[in-house]
């Protein structure tokens, strides 16, 4: 079995992807209770706010919640954490593509799914 250094190309792939793993959905998170960045509910399938309790923003909340612990257990956890991660933004990906039609970014969480997977994949070394 290889020694795996920080100059091992996966070594740092596996840091590059933990990192941004653990820090965007954290972000992404907070920014939920916030929308500094985009008004987040108008991502939300109609099909989707039918079925939820209480208001889009309401939903907004409950998603900011599951994405910081999604981040945090990447930061502890990336093996399990980034099937977490997967899942959520296959998620993600599902609401994105049969409600308001945001195909370019369910296109590029796509990318991010595929990211979440091989940091996954890569934890079982590191």
């Amino acid at each position: 079995m290889a020694v795996l250094t920080r100059t091992d190309p996966s070594t740092q792939a596996f840091v590059l992807l933990r990192t941004v793993f653990t820090v965007a959905p954290i972000l992404f998170g907070l920014d939920k209770f916030f929308n500094l960045l985009v008004d987040w509910p108008v991502y939300l399938a109609p099909w989707i706010d039918s079925i939820v309790p209480g208001t889009p923003q309401t939903a907004m909340y409950v998603v900011g919640v599951v994405e910081i612990v999604a981040g945090v257990l990447v930061a502890l956890r990336p093996k399990w954490g980034g099937l977490v991660v997967a899942a959520w933004l296959l998620g993600i990906i599902v609401n994105l593509v049969t409600g308001p039609g945001y195909y370019d970014i369910a296109l590029r969480d796509f990318g991010l799914l595929v990211g979440a997977l091989a940091l996954s994949r890569l934890a079982v070394r590191a």
